[in-house]
């Protein structure tokens, strides 16, 4: 363990990549293994709760949405297993309320799809971190920060509509009409 709480790089490369995808899977377990990792693929939440009980990795790349349930589950499961993993949530479904989220239950960073071997493997080994990212070339809409916000506080209700509406001060019907909408341009 080295003084910034990361894995001894040196030591140990162990990465487990959790998603559905297999072509994606295996490219990116192909990119992370040239730049020295140990890869472990898992295609389910079952089978990477099966590989974090076996063997917890020392870095894990977790999909937020899986065919068979939640990435987080698998999270929650790889953080009980080895408290000092670095987790990396990727999402081709990305927005604040499940990034929020995935950061309270044990993930480092949120990158969403797609996302190339080398941002991933900065995110993994906690390169840049402290560094301030430059200002957004298009920052977000007026509109989209509004439903970016809507969708987490939906989240932290457990996707309770009335419990939302309540918080927001809204209509339960004009939540309903707002969430059942696309997301706005950024």
């Amino acid at each position: 363990m080295t003084p910034e709480g990361l894995p001894n790089p040196v030591r140990e490369r162990t990465l487990l990549i959790v998603d559905d995808d297999a072509p994606l899977r295996r490219r990116l377990a192909r990119a992370m293994e040239g730049r020295g990792f140990t890869v472990s693929e898992a295609e389910s939440v079952a089978h990477g709760l099966e590989i974090a009980a076996d063997h917890p990795p020392a870095f894990a790349l977790v999909d937020m949405r899986l065919a068979d349930g939640n990435g987080l589950e698998v999270v929650d499961a790889l953080r009980q297993a080895r408290g000092d993993m670095r987790i990396v949530m990727l999402t081709g479904y990305g927005n604040i309320a499940s990034a929020v989220t995935a950061i309270k239950r044990g993930a480092v960073d949120y990158l969403a799809k797609p996302a190339d071997a080398d941002q991933i493997a900065s995110a993994l080994l906690g390169e840049g971190q402290g560094d301030l990212p430059p200002p957004p070339a298009e920052p977000m809409s007026a509109d989209r920060v509004r439903w970016e916000h809507i969708q987490r506080v939906f989240e932290q209700c457990e996707r309770n509509v009335s419990e939302t509406a309540r918080r927001l001060k809204m209509h339960r019907r004009t939540l309903q009409r707002i969430l059942n909408k696309h997301a706005p341009r950024p």
